[in-house]
């Protein structure tokens, strides 16, 4: 019980630290870490845990393009000029692939800071790490591209190309009310938690 209580109060808020130490993980532990890799990492890290808890853990929206599911706000910012706390810890350079053409390839500048993230979280992120670890871009679009996985919802039964991907598509029928309890249960606690002053001498 303890250790679900402190998992609600360290996600007031730090999504971007999260995000930015996530980025971090992920280059330092797979191989042939582009934009596209990165992005559907972030994607199954997000959806996974929205599926077991409820919430997202970067607080990203993510969008059904063509290529996969995308965080249209951090690909506008990579492309654009990262801001300084990204820039500060991951490095964006340009290199030649076998074929020929430029690849974005993500590097940290940075160790990677796991002091905000919960168990469940780091759990996620390694078993992804794991799983894709010498994955190419073009695999791991496959797996995105799943029937079962929401970017399928949206982009081929709903036709929305671009449409945005609620994270409630993962869950099941049969999940969402234990889900709806786990939320309201962790919403009560947090604003509880947020209520309470500390008191001074």
């Amino acid at each position: 019980m303890y250790s679900e209580l402190m998992e609600n109060v360290m996600l007031i808020t730090h999504e971007r630290k999260k995000l930015i130490n996530a980025i971090i993980f992920f280059a330092k532990n797979v191989k042939h870490l582009g934009k596209i890799k990165l992005f559907k990492l972030l994607y199954f890290l997000d959806f996974e845990h929205f599926k077991e808890t409820g919430r997202s853990v970067t607080a990203l929206d993510y969008y059904a393009w063509k290529m996969g599911p995308a965080p249209a706000t951090l690909s506008y910012e990579i492309d654009t000029e990262p801001e300084p706390d990204l820039k500060k810890k991951v490095r964006f350079d340009e290199e030649m692939t076998d074929h020929g053409t430029n690849m974005l390839i993500i590097k940290p500048r940075s160790a990677f800071d796991d002091s905000h993230f919960t168990k469940r979280e780091m759990r996620i992120m390694t078993n992804l790490a794991k799983k894709y670890r010498q994955t190419l871009a073009k695999e791991i679009i496959e797996d995105t591209h799943s029937e079962t996985l929401p970017w399928h919802k949206v982009y081929n039964e709903e036709g929305k190309n671009g449409g945005k991907i609620p994270y409630e598509y993962s869950v099941s029928q049969d999940e969402k009310e234990n889900m709806a309890q786990v939320i309201r249960e962790r919403n009560e606690f947090l604003e509880f938690f947020q209520s309470v002053k500390p008191e001074h001498a």
